[in-house]
């Protein structure tokens, strides 16, 4: 998988929420704006027809659409939707789709919704969210109830940075971004084989480094002192719910006002991996599995802000796109930094 160029998040547009008129009467709802990434949706316009009938039937001006482009992947079409009086912002794709818009409406007040399309659709399967089907979305999207969730944000050190250096670009994740075994699996996963099995392709990638070395890196959470830590991969959690209803970090929330933090280790091979899916899977259920010897190993943190310093360079994913290889991560929560559109 290519390294995506940054994404730097621009300033969100002041649109005012719809408020009374100076008569007392309802200012006019703005129209909802459909972000639609052409690839990951199946039937284009069956989407764009549901747009417009259900704002119809709602009484709401016909929707803006707009498209993705290879070029611009979501940030600068949400943000031609907020300049245009936009009152919803729908990103209809992946993961990828619903980060670029999010990038956009970061801070701002006017709502994200989802149309998800893609391999993963963790946020909304994390929002409760159905996974299929474009009119009851649609209609979610149009009318649901607005709720506020927190965002990370991660800055990725190269290793060929002058020491001090300051100024790089800060990456947004709304899910989960981490460095090591996870980003090996991201960056290992092909795009035909996501396209044809979905999220367990990423299975397939991950057995090819199922015996990679261990990374050693050093750990500070807030002003806290640095822990040496010895781990296959480090994840940072704004929610913790993966594909198959597995629960990785059972106590992420979406809008506490933290990031999740667990360093996950295996040791002996084959017998470790299966130890760390029986401790998972266990987890879920909300039992915590504690026994004197273990070849495998989770442990959790919570902070608002997270440093990293790696003993080699590492790729580091945010929300299963891969932004490059790092020797220090700097990872940070922005508290109630977008609001979305969830069910009523």
């Amino acid at each position: 998988m290519a390294t995506l160029p940054p994404m730097r998040a621009p300033r969100p547009v002041p649109v005012p929420r719809p408020t009374l008129e100076d008569d007392g009467t309802p200012r006019p709802v703005g129209p909802a704006a459909f972000v639609i990434n052409p690839i990951k949706v199946p039937d284009v316009e069956a989407l764009e027809t549901a747009a417009r009938t259900i704002s119809r039937e709602l009484g709401l001006p016909d929707p803006l659409i707009f498209h993705t482009t290879v070029a611009d992947p979501g940030v600068g079409q949400a943000t031609e939707a907020l300049e245009s009086g936009a009152s919803v912002v729908v990103a209809a794709g992946g993961d990828g789709t619903v980060r670029s818009v999010a990038t956009a409406l970061a801070g701002g007040d006017i709502p994200m919704a989802l149309i998800p399309a893609g391999t993963g659709n963790l946020l909304a399967r994390n929002l409760d969210l159905p996974v299929d089907g474009h009119f009851p979305l649609v209609r979610t999207a149009l009318t649901g109830r607005e709720m506020e969730m927190d965002l990370g944000w991660l800055t990725a050190v190269p290793a060929d940075s002058d020491p001090g250096a300051e100024g790089y670009p800060e990456h947004l994740f709304l899910v989960m971004a981490g460095a090591g075994f996870d980003a090996q699996m991201v960056a290992g996963a092909d795009d035909a084989l996501k396209r044809r099995i979905g999220w367990v392709a990423y299975f397939f990638a991950g057995v090819r480094h199922l015996h990679a070395r261990r990374t050693r890196l050093a750990l500070q959470v807030g002003n806290g002192a640095w822990q040496a830590l010895r781990v296959r991969t480090l994840l940072f959690a704004n929610c913790g719910r993966l594909p198959a209803g597995i629960v990785l970090l059972p106590d992420a929330d979406l809008d506490d006002g933290y990031l999740d933090v667990a360093a996950i280790d295996t040791r002996g091979g084959l017998i470790g991996w299966a130890s760390l899916l029986w401790r998972v899977l266990l987890q879920g259920i909300g039992v915590r599995h504690t026994v004197l010897y273990n070849p495998s190993s989770i442990e959790f943190f919570r902070g608002r802000s997270i440093s990293v310093q790696l003993d080699k360079p590492e790729p580091v994913q945010v929300d299963g796109d891969l932004v490059g290889e790092a020797v220090e991560v700097h990872v940070r929560v922005q508290a109630g930094g977008l609001r979305v559109r969830v069910r009523r």
